[in-house]
């Protein structure tokens, strides 16, 4: 395991190594010292280290960190993933300094670079088969707002703050955004976030409905642990059949809805977890989830 250098934002290790707790990273690889990464009871830990650049995404990082979602959508062992970062900022966007240059612009080379890109980590988080909890240290500004918004869940330290950072650079939102805020917090509070730029402190982003708790900063990833470890002992098919009904509900009508509901039930009650939850009842003992 590659250690944290901000114990305050990420699983606290100081005291040792917990048993079960793994880290898959190469020290050969320079990105593997960017986004760290560990297993730890069932859940993955991926955390954006570059501190110093309040965490902006380099094409690397954000290829390694699509790559580190599917391994957790197949991987049987991990039942849960945070995201979280070190340092000040959770993530400033996509890194452009240091970006080759584009040179002479062909018409479409904008919109396939924002798909094979933004879009494609957006992605990754949405259609990750294990639920994916945001623990958001600091600031989380334009693409790093979106990869944030984007988990399932979404822990923000008090300190944390949303900015939906385009309009100041005179850009259209790209990651997802325009996607994904209407939906959490309607048409009229999303483009007021979108036109204006201005920094949404972690309270008023609870209270607008980004995210869903708020806690002390030094509670962070204490909370974010409590909250992996209940998911990652839970039904782990049923909460990733939840998942797709819950996140393809906004687009369709109730008849495919309630099609795709009696669909996901029936290949749940294939799984030995919903089994044992049954059984369980029946014996009025607690279930013992195993992810299958």
């Amino acid at each position: 395991m590659t250690p944290s250098p901000s114990p305050g934002s990420v699983p606290p290790a100081a005291a040792g190594e917990p048993a079960g707790r793994t880290g898959s990273a190469s020290p050969a690889d320079p990105i593997d010292s960017l986004i760290l990464h560990t297993t730890d009871n069932g859940v993955s830990w991926l955390t954006l280290n570059r501190p110093e650049a309040m965490n902006a995404l380099t094409p690397d990082q954000r290829e390694r960190l699509i790559d580190r979602l599917a391994d957790a959508s197949a991987d049987p062992g991990v039942r849960a993933v945070v995201l979280t970062a070190t340092g000040r900022g959770f993530c400033a966007g996509a890194d452009l300094r240091g970006a080759p240059s584009a040179g002479e612009r062909v018409a479409g080379d904008v919109a396939r670079l924002i798909r094979g890109g933004a879009q494609r980590l957006i992605t990754a988080v949405l259609d990750c088969e294990k639920p994916v909890i945001a623990a958001v240290n600091g600031t989380a500004a334009g693409l790093g707002a979106h990869l944030a918004l984007a988990c399932d869940l979404v822990l923000a330290a008090e300190s944390a703050r949303f900015i939906e950072v385009f309009v100041r650079r005179g850009l259209v939102p790209d990651g997802g955004g325009a996607y994904l805020l209407p939906r959490l917090i309607g048409p009229q509070r999303a483009k007021e976030l979108m036109f204006f730029g201005d920094a949404v402190p972690a309270a008023e982003a609870e209270r607008l409905g980004l995210v869903n708790r708020v806690v002390p900063d030094g509670a962070l990833a204490t909370t974010a642990r409590e909250w992996a470890e209940r998911l990652a002992a839970g039904p782990t098919r049923a909460l990733a059949l939840t998942k797709q009904l819950v996140n393809a509900s906004l687009d369709t009508d109730r008849a495919a809805a309630l099609a795709a509901e009696a669909t996901a039930q029936e290949i749940n009650m294939t799984t030995a977890d919903a089994q044992e939850g049954v059984a369980s009842f029946v014996a009025r003992r607690h279930p013992a989830y195993r992810g299958r």
